[in-house]
């Protein structure tokens, strides 16, 4: 289980719960944003941090995928949004379900390929 802890000083940092170190991505429009820090809390607690690239943002809504590399499964998210206040939470719901979809379309493809199905 992931918990978004807080965005600081362009940071973000999660806490998650896990009985082994995590092997996770921050992706950002399918591509990882940078080598996450991973850092042990004990208790099968680990805290989570990347730093956001100054040139990812702008005005906007901006989505970000906690990705669980062993698993190969979306294991949290975090939305950024920058600029004139959003009238309604639609486009960031939105901007996080096309990046969720990207990313079951490159699952499903995988799959098809490692059974030799048609997709």
């Amino acid at each position: 289980m992931l918990q978004m802890s807080r965005l600081r000083e362009g940071r973000w940092e999660g806490i998650l719960a896990s009985d082994k170190a995590p092997e996770i991505d921050i992706l950002h429009l399918e591509k990882p944003i940078g080598k996450p820090e991973i850092e042990d809390m004990g208790k099968d607690r680990w805290r989570v941090s990347v730093a956001i690239p100054a040139q990812l943002l702008s005005e906007g809504i901006l989505s970000f995928i906690v990705f669980d590399k062993v698993k190969q499964e979306q294991i949290g998210e975090f939305i950024i949004n920058a600029g004139l206040p959003v009238g309604e939470d639609l486009r960031a719901e939105l901007d996080l379900l096309r990046a969720e979809l990207d990313l079951l379309k490159k699952a499903f493809r995988r799959h098809c390929v490692e059974t030799g199905a048609q997709g």
